[in-house]
């Protein structure tokens, strides 16, 4: 019942905003820094490219910020480690909104359906209130169909990200260290 109040009163607010979306050539993952010709394959079990994200992995008010299952393709030899950002590029905001930033050892080939929680194998951005950790995909209701898209990026170093406050500070960070990188997309609305 509350959960459904709240979801209603944001509706005028998205309704408003529809027609508002950030100039996705402001993405931090368009940044020099981050560009690369080599090619990391991308795949989820949890939702196929181009999907709909289910609830259990969204946030507030829809799911419980359960993080996808991903598994990706052979990776460059010296790579030493992997980020993993997650982005809305169609919030009503001037650009794309970073909802999760993390690095992790590149000695796996997949992450498992909810294992990525903070903890001293993965190493979050602490750039939105409350604790670095996963944040699900969340549309303002009312606001339409949004795009998530989940980048990976082999690094042939391991960074640290507890010293960075802001996304804008990511591609400093790995300038001169990306390797390859991988892009799978899936969308979600608002209940």
């Amino acid at each position: 019942m509350i959960k459904r109040l709240a979801e209603r009163a944001f509706v005028p607010l998205g309704r408003r905003l529809r027609n508002r979306r950030p100039d996705e050539a402001l993405s931090v993952t368009r940044a020099q820094e981050l560009i690369t010709d080599q090619a990391i394959e991308l795949r989820s079990d949890t939702f196929g490219n181009g999907e709909v994200i289910p609830d259990r992995c969204c946030g507030f008010l829809i799911g419980s910020d359960t993080s996808p299952h991903l598994t990706w393709g052979r990776l460059p030899e010296n790579t030493e480690a992997l980020l993993l950002i997650i982005e809305d590029v169609d919030t009503p905001t001037r650009e794309p909104a970073i909802h999760t930033a993390v690095v992790f050892a590149a000695d796996r080939r997949e992450l498992a359906e909810g294992e990525l929680v903070p903890g001293r194998r993965f190493s979050f951005l602490h750039h939105r209130p409350g604790r670095a950790r996963y944040f699900g995909p969340r549309p303002i209701p009312g606001h339409g169909a949004h795009r998530y898209r989940f980048h990976l990026y082999a690094l042939d170093s391991r960074i640290r990200l507890g010293g960075l406050r802001r996304v804008d500070q990511l591609p400093a960070a790995v300038a001169g260290h990306v390797l390859a990188a991988g892009m799978l997309e899936g969308t979600r609305t608002a209940p």
